[in-house]
């Protein structure tokens, strides 16, 4: 008999159907698994074979035939193991092919039948929701992460009998609940305040700014003065994630498996602090199967990339472009694979080697070339596309010692959200662009400056030298400081900040 049923084979982050056929005849008993499947799905054989006998069920005693179609797709998980043991059943007559119509099926077998759970159950359900299938089996403990899916039903089970016993109608289940208001509500909060950073208003100020308007941030200071309080807070700041965007982030951890037990949906932006030793495929993927890198974790959130020199040169160049466009490509002779990478660059350093250049209370030990060579780690081109860069220095002890807490993180999403307000207005209540990734179009249209606004801008390019994609960053910079105070239009006070905010960086990089 000839069995056919649905299930899904994940490539990076996307889920795409693949139909499992499983015939079984009489002969000589033989196992043949075809459909380019690699090792982990040749060896699901045996697994599958001990789960049956173990479950107390016929396994086939002739030879048997699966396909995996299509056939010029890799097959790469123990996902395929339970869709293949109940095409196995049906093939042997202990399940009725129409049962399995209206399903598709994922999942890992244990050698006692139990099911283990998998990566990626949110795309496969995605998938199956575009696909109009309308009920998903999957394991148990992604069931609550795939029910995040609203248009299908989705069936959590803990053994492959269970499976039978849902398809075959003999055991009475109800699909899992999403209840995804019940989840935002539950997980949308954070265990950090900006009321816990004492002083730093000027700081502050920039990090609203960069919030407000989706912009990039570095920070340069003396060891302990903040600047890594001042990064892990920033998310507290940003307006809650929308259900899409809360779809798009989680999925690119379900792929990856990075879903934690109890947060089947990511309610809160994430944080991304990858160490400096990290290598340019983990910063934006790679792998022989493309897989996502840190800057996708960090989709509609925050990467924090802290002492920014020591990171490799080339882990930082190959940030140029995701920053620019907020996705990346990455491109393999069999396969090429898109992932989202739409985020906020936080970047901290300290001055010099000896981390004191400029500290009123130890002095510098570094000389003119260790610090050349020390700033000269980062390139140009990179320090052109981040469009902040602030000076974070040492608290007086006075502040520190207030009772008063800082400036709260409620008061200052509050700015943000009017900010934001005033972006949605300009862009159109659907899109998603901010200030910080305006095109050159948008750009003409919304900075338009006056006479005073114009000669202080030329003024600035020509006594910091800055390059023409540092002028469109201080246009955009400058549009959010309006939009901030209100603003219709860019006065030269607003021009002016954007300014100060860009001139750092050359008091440095032009020693």
């Amino acid at each position: 008999m000839l069995a056919k049923l649905t299930t899904f084979a994940l490539v990076g982050i996307d889920a795409l159907p693949v139909e499992v056929e499983v015939d079984a005849s009489g002969g000589v008993a033989k196992m043949i698994l075809v459909g380019l499947p690699e090792m982990a799905v040749k060896e699901s054989i045996h697994r599958i074979e001990r789960a049956l006998v173990n479950l107390g069920y016929d396994r086939p005693r002739g030879r048997t035939v699966i396909n995996l179609a299509p056939a010029d797709l890799k097959k790469d998980a123990g996902s395929f193991d339970v869709p293949i043991a109940l095409g196995m059943l049906v093939a042997t007559g202990q399940l009725l092919p129409d049962q399995l119509k209206e399903f598709a099926t994922v999942g890992e077998l244990a050698l006692d039948g139990s099911v283990r759970p998998v990566k990626g159950a949110l795309s496969m359900a995605m998938a199956a929701a575009e696909r109009n299938i309308p009920t998903l089996i999957v394991p148990a403990e992604n069931a609550r992460e795939a029910a995040v899916v609203e248009a299908i039903s989705v069936y959590g089970v803990s053994t492959l009998a269970e499976a039978v016993g849902i398809l075959s109608g003999q055991l009475p289940a109800e699909p899992v609940a999403s209840r995804i208001e019940e989840l935002f509500a539950k997980l949308n909060t954070y265990d950090v305040d900006f009321s816990d950073v004492r002083g730093q208003e000027f700081a502050k100020r920039a990090v609203v700014v960069a919030a407000s308007g989706g912009h990039n941030v570095l920070m340069i200071g003396s060891p302990g003065t903040g600047k890594t309080m001042l990064a892990r807070r920033l998310p507290t700041i940003l307006p809650p994630l929308t259900p899409t965007e809360s779809l798009e982030t989680t999925r690119i951890y379900s792929a990856l498996g990075r879903l934690k037990p109890d947060e089947p949906l990511m309610a809160t932006r994430p944080f991304r602090p990858p160490h400096h030793t990290i290598s340019d495929a983990g910063m934006v993927g790679g792998g022989t199967i493309p897989s996502p890198g840190e800057i996708s974790l960090a989709h509609h959130g925050v990467l924090f990339l802290d002492e920014l020199p020591e990171f490799h040169r080339r882990s930082l160049e190959v940030l140029r472009q995701p920053l620019e466009e907020g996705r990346v490509t990455i491109s393999r002779a069999l396969a090429s694979s898109t992932f989202p990478a739409s985020f906020i660059l936080v970047a901290a350093m300290n001055p010099c080697p000896c981390g004191y250049l400029g500290d009123q209370r130890r002095p510098c030990k570094c000389n003119p070339m260790q610090i050349e060579r020390y700033v000269g780690r980062i390139s140009g081109p990179l320090l052109d596309r981040i469009d902040i860069h602030i000076e974070v220095p040492s608290v007086p002890f006075q502040e520190l010692s207030a009772s008063a807490d800082g400036t709260s993180s409620a008061s200052m999403r509050e700015q943000v959200n009017r900010a934001r307000q005033a972006q949605r207005e300009r862009f159109g209540a659907d899109s998603h662009r901010l200030n910080g990734r305006m095109t050159s179009r948008q750009l003409r249209r919304h900075c338009v400056l006056n006479e005073e606004g114009r000669n202080l801008l030329k003024s600035a390019m020509e006594d910091l030298g800055l390059s023409a994609r540092a002028h469109d960053r201080i246009l955009r910079v400058a549009r959010t400081i309006a939009d901030l105070e209100g603003a219709p239009h860019i006065r030269s006070s607003h021009l002016s900040e954007a300014i100060n905010y860009r001139s750092l960086d050359r008091k440095l990089w032009a020693r």
